[in-house]
C-alpha cells in the first residue's frame, strides 16, 4: 500500500501532478517566489528582446529561463513519474 505524502512535512515547494508528469502548483512560499520571478523575467524578456527583432536572443533567453526554472522544480520538487490519479492497490 502506497501511503500520501505530506509536501508540508517534506521540504518540498513543488508537489507532483495528480495525473501526468511534472509538477504542480507550488505549496511554499518559495516556490511562488520563484514561479512569480519566472513570469516577470518572461515578460520581461519579451519588452526586452522583442521577438519578432531579435528572434534567437529572445528564444535562448526563454530557453534559459525555463531550463532553470526545471532545474528548480528538480531539484525542491518531488521527483516526477507518471501518474494517474488516485493509486489504489491491488
Amino acid at each position: 500500500m502506497t501511503e500520501e505524502i505530506d509536501p508540508q512535512k517534506l521540504d518540498i515547494w513543488f508537489p507532483a501532478k495528480r495525473y501526468g508528469w511534472g509538477w504542480g502548483l507550488p505549496v511554499r512560499w518559495q516556490g511562488w517566489l520563484v514561479l512569480s520571478a519566472y513570469a516577470i523575467l518572461m515578460v520581461w524578456a519579451a519588452f526586452l528582446l522583442s521577438p519578432e527583432q531579435q528572434p534567437l536572443s529572445y528564444s535562448v533567453s526563454v530557453a534559459v529561463l525555463t531550463a532553470l526554472l526545471l532545474l528548480i522544480c528538480w531539484c525542491k520538487g518531488e521527483r516526477p513519474r507518471w501518474r494517474w490519479g488516485d493509486e489504489k492497490p491491488s
